[in-house]
């Protein structure tokens, strides 16, 4: 068999997985410990992203006409490939948090969303959280005036704002009664005079 037959699977495998993807980014691995990897690997695959290690010139195959080419010029030296076909920030979120500690990893670039990003770009896109956070804060906001006004509610309940507000009607029902009467009892001295 030749050469070409036996890389064409690998190709296609390449392009399967980058096929439909919301983001994938490349890094340098070199340095990384055993044990280092082992981890990355794991908080990767916990968080639904495939990580591979590839050949530059597989890679570049794989995206040959694809939303991906522009990584190309970025496939120098030892490259593995995070994929994500959900969250599109993720991979970056991960690998740059990752980084902090094992500062042998390094980013190089990645496609998010149709767009290419440096390195630096990716750091910046990390810091934007999650769909399930943005979710979660989003319902939280909408849930706090909702929990205010009832702790209000309670309060005045609590406190027999309900007697209050029943004492109060009275007191201003009588206190318009008098009024009333004053303005009776001009009306007769008026009608008198004339």
């Amino acid at each position: 068999m030749a050469k070409v037959e036996l890389k064409q699977p690998i190709v296609q495998a390449i392009a399967e997985d980058v096929k439909g993807a919301a983001s994938v980014v490349l890094v340098d691995y070199r340095g990384l410990t055993v044990a280092q990897d082992t981890e990355l690997r794991k908080q990767l695959r916990e968080a639904g992203i495939l990580y591979k290690v590839c050949k530059n010139t597989m890679m570049k195959r794989a995206f040959e006409g694809t939303e991906f080419a522009g990584l190309d010029e970025h496939l120098e030296g030892p490259s593995a490939l995070a994929i994500s076909k959900d969250d599109a920030t993720a991979p970056a979120r991960i690998l740059c948090k990752f980084a902090k500690d094992a500062k042998a990893l390094e980013l190089k670039a990645g496609v998010v969303e149709g767009e290419v990003y440096d390195a630096a770009a990716l750091t910046e896109l990390s810091k934007i959280p999650s769909r399930e956070e943005l979710l979660s804060k989003l319902l939280g906001s909408l849930q706090s005036p909702i929990t205010n006004l009832a702790r209000v509610l309670n309060q005045i309940a609590e406190q027999g704002g309900a007697e209050n507000c029943e004492a109060a009607a009275p007191a201003e029902g009588a206190a318009e009664a008098p009024a009333e009467e004053a303005v009776a009892a001009e009306a007769p001295a008026e009608a008198a005079e004339e």
